[in-house]
């Protein structure tokens, strides 16, 4: 471990609330009667059904098929009979078209289930593994393993980085998991770096988990090429470019990708699933999640079928308390309010965040003052309080000539501003216009 804490420029400090969970091992949930299961959980279109109304499915059976190259396959996480296929509520994108599977209990694992042998497989071979088993990014962002792992011949990556940080306050999840799982992170780990060739790889972790860096440095003892950092705890500490400029003092170009300056990012649980992939054959068809916050009786760290409804998760914590004002799926900072219960988790939900009125405020927003903290904030050197200026003016050519199009969308600059100006949902105004606006191939 390096000597010295490391950090980017900007950033903010809210205050962590991990102690509610962060002390709880990982409870494995009794599976539901039902699972509803949407057939978008990635970047990109949504896949198709391989199923239909009545269809037996089984444990692991691949059950939605991507339609192009940026998508990921879907699987059943119980075996039993179809329902229905139908447009559900979705916990990140509105609606979706879902499976929904009735649990015969049985859990009787799909043939194609079975474990490889990591050291005979290609290269290819491993991507190709990867990519069936739908494997995504399960920091939140759900971009397929598979596609970040393809390095076009123009790139040429040297390092890989797992992010460990969990900088978003409440979530403990990534926590637990590098506490209990560590032998899988380091494995999948090794498998990624196999598969790109590269000879060094870092595990970022912040300095208020020193159990989590004490535990991962034993995993990763013997084990060349692979070094455990000390991050300084502060948001947005987890986002890509920050953990790259952090670990490396490499950045970022504006529109460009990590891996245009030699680096592939993947979140720990991810390396944890591509771990389970190879050793054991199954597909991405469960997730830790946490759930927590003042209005949830028993706050726990959770393994979750993919599917569960958050109401059943309800059930199982012991109940919501009467004060409940916001359900969030993900962390409080970047994660999306819910209308509703009747919600499954995804291959990308981190947490459920049950907050009161004690959590939720609700401010008048008044004149901007001009005191330029949401610049100081800013992780990626805007300045917020112009684009949101322009941006409510509907000036986007401005917008972009701002470099609206490089915020991550932390929420750090809305944060800390005195004046309750929504910055970021009128930057995200701008980005959207001008995505829309030109010729852009995300």
């Amino acid at each position: 471990m390096r000597s010295s804490v490391l950090s980017f420029i900007g950033g903010i400090h809210p205050s962590p609330r991990k102690g509610l969970t962060d002390k709880k091992e990982i409870e494995v949930l009794k599976p539901p009667k039902f699972v509803t299961i949407p057939l978008l959980q990635h970047i990109g279109d949504p896949c198709e059904p391989l199923v239909k109304k009545g269809d037996a499915v089984k444990r692991g059976q691949k059950i939605g098929e991507p339609k192009g190259f940026i998508g990921a396959p879907i699987h059943s996480s119980v075996s039993g009979v179809v329902k229905s296929i139908e447009t559900l509520p979705h916990p990140t994108s509105g609606k979706s078209m879902a499976v929904v599977i009735e649990n015969d209990g049985k859990y009787e694992n799909h043939n194609s289930i079975s474990e490889k042998n990591v050291d005979i497989l290609s290269k290819e071979e491993i991507i190709e593994t990867i990519k069936e088993a739908g494997i995504v990014g399960m920091g939140g962002a759900e971009c397929p393993t598979h596609v970040k792992l393809t390095i076009p011949p123009e790139s040429t990556v040297d390092t890989i980085i797992l992010n460990g940080a969990e900088c978003e306050p409440y979530l403990t999840s990534d926590h637990r998991l590098m506490l209990e799982r560590a032998d899988d992170i380091i494995y999948g780990l090794r498998v990624i770096m196999k598969t790109l060739e590269v000879k060094k790889a870092y595990i970022g972790i912040e300095d208020n988990k020193l159990d989590a860096i004490k535990t991962m440095e034993g995993a990763a003892f013997g084990h060349a090429g692979i070094e455990i950092i000390t991050l300084k705890t502060k948001y947005p500490q987890g986002a890509e470019k920050q953990l790259i400029d952090a670990i490396t003092g490499r950045e970022v170009p504006s529109g460009g990708l990590p891996r245009d300056i030699g680096v592939v990012v993947n979140n720990i649980g991810t390396a944890a699933a591509i771990s389970n992939a190879i050793r054991r054959g199954m597909p991405l068809i469960e997730r830790v999640i946490t759930v927590t916050g003042k209005g949830i009786s028993e706050p726990k760290n959770l393994l979750v079928p993919i599917g569960t409804q958050y109401s059943y998760i309800v059930e199982q914590c012991g109940g919501l308390k009467d004060d409940v004002k916001k359900v969030i799926c993900g962390g409080p900072m970047m994660g999306v309010a819910q209308y509703t219960l009747d919600v499954p988790v995804i291959k990308g939900t981190t947490g459920i965040i049950f907050l009161t009125s004690d959590d939720v405020q609700v401010n008048r927003e008044r004149a901007c003052i001009r005191c330029a903290k949401c610049v100081e904030a800013c992780p990626v050197y805007l300045m917020p309080l112009m684009i949101n200026a322009y941006s409510r003016q509907q000036d986007y050519e401005t917008c972009d000539k701002l470099n609206a199009i490089d915020c991550i969308e932390c929420g750090a600059c809305s944060y800390v501003c005195p004046s309750k100006i929504p910055l970021l949902q009128n930057i995200r105004t701008a980005k959207y216009e001008i995505i829309n606006g030109q010729d852009i191939n995300i």
